[in-house]
Formats: C-alpha cells, structure tokens, sequence
C-alpha cells in the first residue's frame, strides 16, 4: 500500500522547514537508510532517512520550497503503484479521518483515505484571484518570488494559461554582486535567516524601552587564571575554560543575587525564573544563533564550559535543536564581541528577556595599583543593556556592579 512521508515537526516553535535537496527521483528505487531529502529551519539542516526499502512514486515539493510541518513531502511504495494524492496534510487539524496518529507524530503516515478532493487548477485560480488581478502566478512560485525579490509582473509565465510557475522563478536570477545598470551599486537578497534576524531586531527595539549602562572590571585575576589554565592543557580532565567562560560563571553567580534580572516580560507582568537558563550569542555562518545553556546556576565553571562549547559547536555545524535558539528558552543572554576587539557596544535584548550584557575587549587603564602607585590595569568592559519598563536604572547598575566584582574575584580550582 502506498504511504506517505511528511515534513516531521523539528521543535515546538518551528512551523515551516525549506527543502534544501531531494535525493531520490521520481520511479527510483532506494533502500532502507538512504537519504530520501534534506531540509532546514532557520537554524538548523536536518537529513530524513528512508525506514524502509521502496520506490519513490512522487515528490509533492521541489528543492528551495517552503513547507509546513506536517505537510505531505512525497509518495512511497511500490513500483507502478498506484495512489491517491492529498490536496491537503493528512496530519493537519481536524483532518485525522482514519489516519495513524501515532505514525503522524513521528514524521510519517501510512493510511490517508477520505480525503475531500479539490481541482488544483480550480483552487490555485480562486486564490490567485484573491491575491492578484493581473499577475496569473502560483502560490509555490509566488512565494520563491516573494523570497528572490523578484517582482512576478517582469516575467513570462510558462504554465497553463501563461501562468508564472517555479521554473519560472528559478530561471529568472539576479546575480548577486552584478552591478545594475546605471547605478553604482550592487544588490544581494537578505536570507531567510537574515530577515529572522532583522525582524528580531526592529521588533525588540520597537517593543521595548532600551538603554546601555557601561563598567569595566579588573581582569588581572582573570588573565592570571587564563595563564594557569593554558599551562594545564593536556594533564588528565583538563577542561579548556576561556575569558568567556569565566565571564559567563561571573554573570551566573550575579544573577542570583538578582532575580529581577533573570526574567521575562511578555506583557504587563514580570516572570522571574528561578533557575538561570543563560543564552550564549553565536557567530556562524548562517547568522547569529542564541543558543541557552540549560540550568547554568547549578554548574560548576568546568560543567558551564563544557555546556557552552557544546550548543555552540551545533549552532556551527547546523545540528542544533530548535527549541534552545528560541528567545523564550534563556532567561539572560551574554553577548561576547572582545575577542574582535571591541571596546564598547550596545547589545539589543532579545525579548521577552528584560537584559542582556555585551563584553568588550580588555584594556589597560591607569589606576592604583597599591600603595598609591599608579600604573596600567588591564579592564575588561561590560556593557548591560536592559528594559526600562522591568528594570529601574539604580537595580540595573547594581547588577552591573555585582558581575564586575565577581569577575574581580572570581576563584575555582583547575
């Protein structure tokens, strides 16, 4: 009997992956193991296996394609088999007429039947009709248009009544870098997760009332302890702990002296968390990743380290889970831009959190260093932005103050 694969649901928050490759064609038989597509959300790239042996009869997608999760991705079965295709997910709301539930929740469904049918070509026209008067263009196609900044009025469709279909978008291409004419500048489409990121941005600083309180530290004991762990590398459990991490142990241990701090604001009340889930900002090739160390409070600086190297390493190779990048997953979040040499920066809040702290780089400043002598002490700079409307400025300092002293103080066994 024929079967079903459907988009599987990669995390709470995600509600639509991008097909990035389908690696199976139409009528070619594959095995138990092979790769059938891959695909991808925001954040992550995600492979699905075939779990058993069979023939691939038809895609309903096509590579660069968006599509819900839940939603059909391609028939299986057996060769020459014939089947029924769905208009709609088999494993959508209200749509679970005699359809293996169980099956359904681990990305796959073996019986779709009563299925209402619908005329593609009747249903594409109604919605098009709605969407735009002049402009005859699919629903599939209009969205990689929407996504290429293509405008669908500049090009010749080649489907069924002049109908602008995905090849159609496809074969239209503006190079990224290509000068246009009579201009001296070049244009570059913003990438899916570009536009996360933008829409972030705009959205927190639209959404709350920010402002950035600035302090350095003392970070001779830091350096000294940098300088004793670099010298144990290699000697049994040895746990490289960076200027970072040391960091982020100080920040964890200031929280806690300052629920306030560690909370949300998602409307007219404030969540304080009780354990500190603290997000990590990420560089990657794909963009920034915020990923959230789980229960940071309760580690110690070695367990904080390894954790922290752990979810970042992910963001980097693209195997992330979904649901510890989502805003609502950490409580506070360290930004960290010292090690590009920034002396100060204003870091934006990744709502509904109410701050988050930049680190800067470390610089020597004039100060005493006992005695009444003066000398350079090397300062590493912290930069707390945090919402006015949960914290009042006297709290926010004094919580910049306290993770400055215990960065000052900061003590562990290596």
């Amino acid at each position: 009997m024929a079967k079903t694969i459907i988009m599987p649901r990669q995390g709470q928050s995600v509600e639509s992956c991008i097909i990035t490759k389908l690696y199976i064609g139409e009528g070619q038989q594959f095995k138990q193991g092979d790769i059938l597509f891959a695909y991808e959300t925001d954040k992550a790239s995600f492979e699905e296996e075939a779990e058993e042996s069979g023939t691939l009869l038809k895609w309903a997608v096509a590579e660069g394609e968006e599509v819900p999760v839940l939603n059909v991705v391609c028939y299986i079965g057996e060769e020459g088999e014939e089947f029924e295709e769905v208009d709609k997910p088999a494993c959508r709301r209200g749509r679970d007429d005699e359809v293996d539930k169980p099956a359904c929740r681990q990305g796959r469904v073996d019986k779709v039947e009563k299925v209402d049918r619908v005329d593609k070509v009747d249903r594409v026209d109604r919605v098009e009709s709605l969407q735009d008067t002049t402009v005859r263009i699919s629903p599939r196609a209009r969205r990689l248009a929407a996504e290429k900044g293509i405008k669908p009025d500049l090009i010749e469709g080649s489907g069924p009544g002049g109908r602008i279909i995905v090849r159609d978008i496809e074969s239209y291409k503006v190079t990224p870098g290509t000068v246009l004419a009579g201009s001296d500048f070049t244009t570059e489409p913003l990438s899916k997760v570009r536009k996360l990121i933008a829409k972030a941005m705009y959205n927190s600083l639209q959404n709350s009332a920010q402002l950035t309180h600035h302090l350095g530290a003392d970070a001779r004991k830091m350096l000294r302890l940098r300088k004793e762990i670099k010298e144990a590398e290699g000697k049994p459990g040895f746990v490289n702990i960076t200027i970072n991490d040391m960091v982020n142990y100080a920040v964890v241990r200031a929280l806690a002296s300052f629920p306030r701090v560690n909370a949300h604001l998602p409307g007219d009340e404030l969540r304080l968390y009780k354990a500190v889930n603290l997000g990590i900002a990420v560089d990657t090739d794909r963009g920034l990743m915020v990923p959230s160390v789980r229960d940071a409070g309760s580690m110690t600086i070695q367990q904080l380290a390894t954790a922290s190297a752990s979810v970042a390493g992910q963001c980097r190779k693209g195997s992330v889970n979904p649901d510890i990048i989502s805003p609502e997953s950490a409580s506070f979040t360290v930004s960290n831009l010292g090690a590009y040499g920034v002396e100060m920066f204003t870091p934006v809040i990744n709502l509904p959190q109410v701050a988050i702290l930049g680190v800067n780089t470390i610089m020597h400043r004039p100060a005493d260093t006992g005695d009444g002598v003066l000398g350079f002490v090397p300062y590493i700079g912290l930069s707390l932005t945090y919402d006015h409307r949960a914290l009042d400025g006297g709290e926010a300092t004094r919580f910049l103050k306290k993770v400055a002293l215990e960065i000052e103080n900061i003590d562990f066994t290596i």
